[in-house]
């Protein structure tokens, strides 16, 4: 079998959000450097998820392998949000290591296309690839390996600006929810607390969110109605106004 040869000087870097039902989330893999002669870790710390392109993909090809190695899903939300290719994003002593270990030049300039992605937690059972991944809250992120912690506050930004006008908070969402569970989504993402009878207001204008005959189970307060978000209605009402400005 013939290898596939990958590119070294671009890549790219995927923000993976997640929900779980009370904070936003972000997918991170463990980077570990063992030294080869004593056995003894060099250091440990995370990064966001990520590869080189094969010379024979695109980079959209690339970034759905690397959402596929680690979550078995396909056909999930993936939005291109910017490129990252500073001359010194790569500079950082344990990344210098990291590379050079790996058999790159660090003073080569590596240029990465950010995506991001929203996975509802709930339905996803995470692939061990040789390297641990976990579930990490936005908000207790620490100093991240590289230039990651920019990428994850760029996608960020590009999150909060996309979920303002198209309906993307849904893919965060398990298949039937509630009008409760859609506007903690909202507060979650946009950090502020919506007035509740404004967001129902918006909320009824939205078409393509269809009443089920369900209400939730196993609550301790009265039960609410559950929903769906229907794409194929929004596909042919979507140049109608959508818009969560706050």
């Amino acid at each position: 079998m013939i290898k596939r040869p990958l590119n070294n000087y671009i890549s790219v870097d995927c923000v993976i959000f997640g929900y779980n039902g009370q904070e936003l989330q972000v997918l991170l893999v463990d980077r570990t450097l063992t030294n080869e002669t004593t056995g003894e870790s060099e250091f440990t710390d995370l990064t966001l998820t990520g590869n080189h392109i094969y010379e024979d993909e695109t980079i959209e090809e690339a970034a759905y392998r690397v959402l596929f190695d680690l979550t078995g899903l396909k056909n999930v939300f993936l939005d291109q949000f910017k490129t990252f290719a500073h001359p010194d994003r790569l500079k950082k002593e344990n990344d210098r290591k990291w590379l050079l270990h790996d058999g790159r030049d660090p003073d080569k300039r590596i240029v990465s296309i950010g995506y991001f992605s929203l996975l509802a937690t709930q339905n996803i059972t995470l692939e061990w690839k040789g390297r641990n991944v976990k579930w990490v809250p936005v908000s207790e992120v620490g100093e991240l390996a590289f230039d990651h912690n920019q990428i994850l506050e760029e996608a960020l930004i590009a999150l909060r600006n996309k979920i303002k006008h198209e309906p993307i908070g849904f893919e965060l969402l398990p298949e039937k929810f509630s009008l409760t569970q859609l506007q903690n989504i909202y507060e979650v993402i946009l950090s502020t607390e919506l007035d509740k009878r404004n967001f129902r207001k918006k909320i009824a204008r939205m078409k393509y969110l269809i009443p089920t005959d369900e209400k939730q189970t196993g609550v301790s307060h009265k039960p609410a109605r559950l929903y769906v978000f229907s794409r194929e209605v929004y596909e042919k009402t979507k140049k109608e106004l959508f818009d969560f400005t706050v």
